[in-house]
């Protein structure tokens, strides 16, 4: 496996020691196999890695596809990557997603209140936070060329038939935890849902040679 550096969080590193890719199935592997290749590819010629994670409110999944794409790249060390997020519509990181990732182990604050709060997630003492808050796919804060679309929820990769500037269009996607809101099963589906993304991108970066 690719070495990897032990810069993160202590409590982060304690989460990904505790993710078994051996859960992943055949078929997931197949739907994740293009992200891989994306990533290999511009590892191989050098060249910057972004993605972007969309979702259609940009409020939960892509959140954690983010964050944990940005961590799982800084675990293996591999260099030039750069995660972002996006939606359909912009609403508001939803506060439990905030709270799930704090319990992971990542440093998460309100830096702006308000109707979309703007939150600092930090996975490393040394490195850049993560920003996290709800916007469109094609927002300021976004790439506008070369990166690849990944598609996280069903409803925006049948929604969005063209993602302007994208170089490459993957859906992977993921079951809501919205619907466990307001439920006493809302805190443990988050969390299964985080450590399910974490798992994939884990198995992603892990097939990345630096």
């Amino acid at each position: 496996m690719t070495s990897h550096r032990t810069t993160l969080f202590k409590k982060i590193e304690i989460t990904i020691n505790s993710l078994n890719v051996e859960n992943i199935s055949v078929e997931r592997k197949e739907i994740l196999q293009p992200l891989i290749e994306f990533i290999r590819t511009k590892v191989n010629n050098a060249q910057e890695i972004r993605i972007n994670f969309i979702c259609t409110h940009n409020s939960r999944r892509s959140h954690f596809s983010q964050v944990w794409a940005q961590t799982m790249a800084h675990y293996f060390d591999i260099k030039n990557v750069f995660c972002y997020s996006g939606g359909t519509e912009s609403t508001a990181l939803f506060p439990m997603v905030a709270e799930t990732l704090g319990n992971s182990g990542f440093e998460v604050k309100i830096i702006s209140e308000g109707n979309n709060p703007i939150y600092s997630i930090k996975y490393a003492e040394n490195e850049h936070p993560i920003i996290g808050f709800s916007k469109t796919l094609d927002d300021d804060f976004n790439p506008k060329s070369k990166f690849a679309a990944i598609m996280t929820c069903s409803q925006a990769d049948g929604g969005c038939p063209f993602i302007a500037g994208a170089e490459k269009r993957i859906p992977i996607t993921f079951e809501d935890p919205k619907a466990f809101d307001n439920t006493p099963q809302q805190k443990e589906k988050y969390n299964e849902r985080s450590l399910q993304i974490a798992t994939e991108l884990f198995y992603v970066f892990s097939q990345i040679q630096s």
